[in-house]
């Protein structure tokens, strides 16, 4: 806790300082360029993988970065995916997993979890991902398998999220792009899938031509983690 106490006075005595502009903008409002959804994990920092400031992204975290199928019932992650894409009107959703995830290894021995039964609940909405991985990866290693889980568990939410009804409204306008990525903890390395190959590649290959346009702009922009 002293950390985090210094934290804060460090934030107001020198880094607001910096950014006060921005933030004063801020306090009137906020226009994200994405929901960005990812795992509770304490070592995913979304703006710093993605080197955004504040107010650029919409960030909804979770155990194993899942989204329920919508139902009548509301819950955090409904009502959050609900204000991002019908209020704000986000034009992307970003659902990002990454390496490592104890939550995905909590699904491959989901029976396990019988003292924590609201973890084993939640993470039964991957359980799909891993029929998947026992399915089409029975050749696999253990490595191998838990990299497949993960890449399925990514593509098994977005298909979760095609099920809320202003997303999905949305999406047939083409107001709205989704997007399935997962963070090496490792090497920094992000990948993304590609629905047409389906396949996850590099973010520098997936968005080349985006990323070539915006750099050269941009290039002198501060990031969040400076």
């Amino acid at each position: 806790m002293p950390k985090i106490a210094a934290g804060v006075v460090k934030f107001q005595r020198d880094n607001y300082p910096k950014r006060q502009e921005l933030f004063e903008q801020l306090s009137t409002g906020q226009s994200p360029e994405a929901l960005f959804i990812t795992c509770s994990d304490s070592r995913i920092s979304p703006n710093l993988i993605t080197s955004t400031e504040p107010g650029e992204l919409f960030i909804c975290r979770n155990a194993g970065n899942i989204v329920p199928p919508h139902t009548v019932h509301t819950g955090g992650m409904t009502a959050s995916i609900e204000y991002a894409v019908a209020a704000l009107k986000v034009p992307h959703i970003i659902i990002c997993g990454h390496t490592e995830c104890g939550a995905m290894k909590g699904v491959t021995d989901i029976d396990s979890l019988s003292e924590l039964p609201h973890v084993r609940e939640w993470l039964g909405y991957s359980r799909a991902a891993w029929q998947v991985v026992k399915e089409a990866g029975a050749e696999l290693d253990d490595s191998a398998k838990m990299r497949m889980l993960i890449e399925q568990n990514v593509i098994l939410q977005i298909q979760h999220l095609k099920t809320h009804p202003y997303v999905a409204a949305r999406l047939a306008s083409g107001a709205l792009t989704l997007h399935g990525w997962v963070y090496d903890i490792r090497t920094g390395d992000v990948l993304a899938w590609d629905p047409d190959s389906n396949q996850f590649e590099t973010v520098a290959d997936r968005y080349a031509e985006m990323v070539r346009e915006y750099l050269p702009m941009h290039d002198h922009t501060h990031t969040a983690a400076e």
